[in-house]
């Protein structure tokens, strides 16, 4: 390649044939041009001298930044002078790829390359492009070197932020707090002495015999239970409510349910899926949990496919048959949920609690409230026809004893944790 400075000496040579205006002139400033960018080219060092070493990347969520390293050094007997450009996938983001190098013979250095990734999943380099300069600056050699990488891309998790308040409010239902959880459904902890306001069914009548006051059963919520959950990934999940997709939304609701459940001492089950099952986990706990659900979702994207409930609820009794609280992630579409969910629905709120959750569009209500000319009329007729069937859909569940979360993207996960908190302090997992 030429560098800048080729065209600044072919104007300089306009100025010569001015004061010569003669085709030899012309002639005789092209060769000369010519023949220095050659020897410039020529005494270039090669771009094979150099040899690149990428560092690992650790994973790294989701719109947060991170930086990629390459160990660069000349193994040539020359001095090296150029530039080097990290080439990653659109989707990495990569941010100042460019780097200048100046190397001496047997020198080496370091340069970082930003990347701030907007897609999921494992982004991917495998080469580095080096261009080496002649000693005139002219031309230089290009050449291409191996450095694969990988980037393993988390799903970002945004409602982490709700999490340290719902394990507050879940340690309070744990007993770690000055308040006690009695009731039916709940396991044993202690006996205490009765006090006024106290519940009277908590008083336990054998110990209270024994004894020369009235003595209460104190309870903690049950522990170690499971908790499955079901992502469905078929075509109604890849639409979009603003900029996200919803599968991407029902992933942050599972996260932080996900993280509660763990840290409440319940067993995490999870499957995905469309018409074939695409990823599942089983009997998840404790600190593991989290670690082992962002990486099964890293590399799951929607498809084009109408989902088989089927055989996602036959994966689910593959898990196992004990009851359970089975959370199912899906758009609430009528024709989705009716056809294909809704048969299954009778024998698996039998042998579980059943939670449907899914993500709202908040435009439907903004097109049903705008009747500002008679085409926003028919929209708005259209919308509130359309949510007049998803509620109808919603009452369907409810009937067969499912409960169901509609809301939109940002609240889905806040009420889903808060519901699964509302079952743990009812004792009805």
């Amino acid at each position: 390649m030429i560098t800048w400075r080729v065209p600044v000496l072919l104007l300089l040579g306009v100025g010569v044939v001015m004061v010569r205006p003669q085709g030899s002139t012309v002639l005789f400033w092209l060769a000369l041009v010519g023949a220095l960018v050659l020897a410039d080219l020529l005494l270039a060092p090669t771009t094979h001298q150099l040899s690149v070493v990428r560092r690992a990347t650790g994973p790294v969520r989701q719109g947060q930044p991170t930086a990629t390293v390459l160990a660069v050094r000349n193994t040539g007997s020359r001095g090296f002078g150029g530039a080097l450009r990290d080439a990653w996938q659109p989707s990495a983001g990569a941010v100042g790829n460019r780097h200048r190098l100046r190397l001496t013979s047997g020198g080496s250095t370091e340069v970082s390359t930003t990347l701030v990734p907007t897609r999921r999943g494992d982004r991917r380099t495998d080469r580095v492009t080096v261009r080496s300069l002649g000693p005139l600056g002219l031309a230089a050699r290009q050449g291409t070197l191996q450095a694969p990488g990988t980037v393993r891309v988390l799903p970002p998790f945004h409602s982490r932020k709700h999490l340290p308040s719902r394990l507050a409010r879940l340690r309070e239902l744990d007993g770690r707090s000055a308040v006690r959880v009695r009731g039916q459904g709940t396991e044993f902890d202690s006996l205490r002495e009765y006090v006024r306001g106290d519940d009277v069914r908590s008083i336990d009548w054998r110990a209270s015999a024994r004894s020369k006051d009235v003595v209460v059963r104190t309870w903690q919520p049950e522990r170690d239970r499971r908790v499955v959950i079901v992502l469905d990934t078929g075509r109604t999940s890849a639409g979009r409510v603003g900029d996200i997709p919803r599968l991407d939304s029902a992933m942050d609701a599972a996260l932080l349910l996900a993280a509660l459940a763990a840290r409440a001492g319940d067993r995490i089950d999870f499957v995905a899926g469309d018409r074939t099952v695409r990823a599942r986990t089983k009997g998840r706990h404790g600190n593991e949990v989290l670690a082992a659900l962002q990486d099964t979702m890293v590399e799951l994207e929607p498809v084009l496919a109408e989902t088989s409930w089927r055989a996602l609820v036959g994966a689910l009794d593959g898990l196992g048959r004990h009851r359970a609280l089975v959370v199912l992630l899906t758009p609430l579409e009528p024709s989705a949920v009716e056809q294909g969910l809704l048969p299954l629905i009778g024998p698996l709120t039998a042998r579980h609690k059943v939670v449907v959750a899914s993500v709202r569009d908040p435009a439907l209500a903004q097109i049903a409230a705008a009747r500002s000319d008679a085409t926003a009329t028919y929209h708005a007729a259209a919308a509130e026809q359309a949510i007049a069937h998803r509620d109808r859909t919603a009452r369907l569940l409810a009937a067969l004893g499912v409960d169901v979360l509609d809301e939109d993207a940002d609240r889905l996960p806040v009420v889903l944790a808060d519901h699964y908190l509302s079952l743990k302090a009812r004792g009805l997992l």
